[in-house]
């Protein structure tokens, strides 16, 4: 009898620690969102309405940086850097360069892929992706700053089906791409750090190349060469040579790179050469692409243009996919890095970018014979200004929406009521993965709105709305609870130190709608106990936190459904 006694106490001190019996005695629920509606209007789309024939530059908005892309037949594959987003390296399809569909990530087996234990901007970017005609294979080649991985590659004979194992590399460096030539042969290009004690100055960079073993995967020991020293001009101390692809046409090698940093001096420079292993000559009108040459003041700013890959269009003519940046009204870059396209003009010896050396315009033409744009209808991405409804009554969710440093399936299930989330004992600001279900920031001037079924049963949980650029720098806004009562939060940190700049008691009756609201670099956090009629929190505050300005790192803001058992955001 006495050991059963002990048994029945033990039951209920396992449920009270892992439920959350609250005062009441009614077991904690965790929190349900549904109706999720993200809105952008950004002025720029509505300064430019396109007209017959025409597709709007960033192809994909928000955080697609460092865009690679490749061709089998009438069919177009393209991947961008997704750091420690999971899963890994975004994918998209398209059949004439206006059109795409999110496949969503190459790499999606956390059992392989694993940035649990990284910050935002590591995980794996700079990726390369190329069809290798003479065995019939797609390769994706990126750098994993995470798990001990290095540079590693992955081959699928179909992306729409998935992608076979990583496969590591044996070479350092960053940015790696595979090229094969006509007789089947393989190299690989990356960028690496000058031979040991040949460093002439900081953001001093080399190209290499190494043979490619096609049967066994690897690179082929001794066969490595320094290509580009530098840059372009040694002499001028280039800096961050990176992002190299190579390309074979009438019967030259060319090799184009990104020069000067993922910054206001970012570029696109272009090499020839009679052999994919060198000597390379730099093209006399060096850059091909770049937007540095302008006042930062202009009007409906692009920046930071370059790291470019090639690609020959439906229409047979090339096309360039690289990165930009649309800055906000306080010039701050919460967006991040964005894929854009232009034509290229490669009548001549060397590509040139059409209108690169411009300042770039938001809309380009369609390819001759593409007779319809149809971003953001029958599943095809969006871009420009456009509405993204969610209510989540699918098992299988949109592919925008993603996890942080691991999957979005272990915390989440799509329910009769809409998306629970099961919270991790971890908060935001801690480098572990989040039981948060993200979104990219897609505009400078944007809402997202959420509904939530939730009431928390202790100091501990917190549901709500983040809005996120990294750990350290992250604005929290949530229903938690202070002894007996319901509270309304809205919590800053920048640097790492948290402070709580607005709260309110509530009384849940049903559930809650939540709002954040952007116009450029103002954000605005509201929330409706009736479902419609909002009330501001905080005021209006500062997305300075949600930049890369100021937060540094390579990605750009998230919003995010976010819920924590272990809330350390405390109403005094």
């Amino acid at each position: 009898m006495k050991q059963r006694q002990i048994f029945l106490v033990l039951s209920l001190l396992f449920l009270f620690s892992f439920n959350q019996i609250n005062v009441e005695g009614s077991l904690a629920k965790d929190p349900v969102f549904s109706n999720v509606v993200y809105t952008g209007e950004d002025q720029i789309y509505k300064n430019h309405p396109l007209k017959p024939g025409e597709f709007y530059s960033p192809i994909l908005q928000g955080c697609y940086p460092d865009p690679a892309i490749t061709r089998k037949g009438d069919d177009y594959y393209m991947v961008c850097s997704s750091f420690a987003m999971f899963p890994g390296v975004p994918i998209f399809h398209s059949k004439d360069l206006v059109n795409w569909t999110d496949l969503g990530g190459v790499l999606n087996n956390v059992s392989e892929f694993n940035p649990h234990d990284t910050g935002i901007s590591q995980g794996v970017y700079a990726p390369g992706i190329t069809y290798n005609p003479h065995n019939d294979t797609f390769y994706m080649i990126v750098t994993a700053f995470t798990g001990n991985m290095g540079n590693i590659i992955v081959k699928t004979k179909d992306p729409m089906k998935g992608w076979g194992s990583p496969i590591k590399l044996d070479f350092n460096g960053i940015d790696p791409c595979i090229f094969f030539d006509d007789n089947g042969k393989g190299y690989i290009v990356h960028n690496d750090a000058p031979d040991k004690g040949k460093e002439l100055y900081e953001g001093h960079r080399v190209i290499k190349v190494w043979e490619y073993d096609v049967v066994n995967d690897k690179v082929i020991p001794g066969t490595d060469k320094i290509i580009v020293d530098g840059g372009v001009d040694l002499s001028k101390k280039p800096i961050w040579i990176e992002a190299p692809h190579l390309y074979k046409k009438d019967g030259h090698y060319y090799l184009m790179c990104a020069e000067g940093g993922t910054g206001g001096n970012h570029s696109e420079v272009v090499f020839i050469s009679d052999s994919p292993k060198g000597p390379f000559k730099p093209a006399s009108n060096n850059p091909i692409l770049t937007q540095r040459y302008f006042p930062q003041d202009r009007p409906e700013k692009v920046d930071w243009a370059g790291h470019a890959d090639l690609v020959l269009g439906p229409d047979n003519k090339y096309y360039g996919v690289f990165l930009g940046i649309r800055p906000n009204d306080k010039n701050r870059v919460n967006t991040g890095r964005e894929t854009f396209m232009l034509p290229v003009d490669w009548s001549g010896t060397f590509p040139v970018f059409e209108n690169g050396l411009v300042p770039l315009e938001p809309k380009i033409k369609m390819p001759k014979g593409v007779t319809e744009n149809k971003t953001g209808k029958d599943g095809f991405f969006p871009n420009g200004n456009f509405t993204f409804t969610e209510n989540f009554t699918s098992q299988k969710l949109d592919n925008r929406w993603i996890g942080l440093r691991g999957p979005r399936e272990k915390f989440i299930s799509v329910t009769k009521k809409g998306l629970e989330i099961k919270p991790f004992a971890v908060n935001i600001k801690e480098v572990k993965p989040t039981s948060t279900l993200f979104y990219r920031q897609q505009h400078n001037n944007f809402s997202f709105a959420t509904t939530i079924d939730y009431k928390p049963a202790s100091e501990k949980d917190l549901a709500g709305i983040v809005c996120l650029q990294n750990e350290r720098f992250n604005y929290v806004f949530g229903i938690t609870k202070k002894g007996n009562d319901t509270y309304i939060l809205l919590e800053r940190t920048e640097k790492g130190v948290s402070k709580i700049i607005a709260s309110g008691k509530i009384e849940i009756k049903k559930n809650i709608r939540l709002q954040v609201k952007a116009t450029g670099d103002s954000y605005e956090f509201s929330y409706a106990l009736n479902g419609t009629d909002f009330e501001n929190l905080g005021g209006s505050v500062s997305g300075d936190i949600l930049s890369t300005n100021m937060a540094g790192g390579f990605t750009g803001a998230l919003v995010g459904l976010y819920a924590t058992a272990s809330n350390d955001a405390l109403v005094k």
